[in-house]
């Protein structure tokens, strides 16, 4: 798995933006695909993954509201999008994938952990005033 991130830029506040994650090599099935964002110098933290077989999402609670994974099998993509941007949400923003045949708990506590095995190189986001 070789992922991409995309849809990164400078967007103003208020504004919306969708992030897309793609392999052009292989397909998603069996994985679960997350989102995370790393702020100029802050930790690493989780938004919420998707898992592609049957399209269950989970969120970290303070990121529920305007945060929203998709996914089109057809793009064989998986989107984040970000409603109501704020100066806070500038981030280099990275997807990950697991294999997802562990279980949901097994799964969530991996997540939480920051502990998917494939990352992308990221992309910036950068929200203005």
């Amino acid at each position: 798995v070789q992922l991409v991130e995309s849809g990164g830029g400078l967007v103003q506040a208020g504004g919306s933006l969708r992030l897309a994650c793609e392999d052009p090599g292989v397909d998603f099935d069996d994985y679960a695909i997350g989102w995370f964002r790393q702020a100029p110098g802050k930790e690493r933290e989780g938004i919420g993954y998707i898992s592609w077989n049957d399209r269950y999402t989970y969120y970290i609670d303070s990121m529920k509201g305007r945060f929203t994974i998709s996914m089109d099998a057809a793009d064989k993509a998986v989107y984040l999008r970000i409603d109501n941007l704020k100066p806070e949400d500038t981030a280099v923003y990275y997807c990950a994938a697991e294999p997802a045949n562990g279980g949901s708990s097994w799964l969530r506590s991996r997540f939480r952990r920051l502990d998917f095995r494939r990352w992308g190189q990221g992309t910036q986001v950068t929200v203005s005033r």
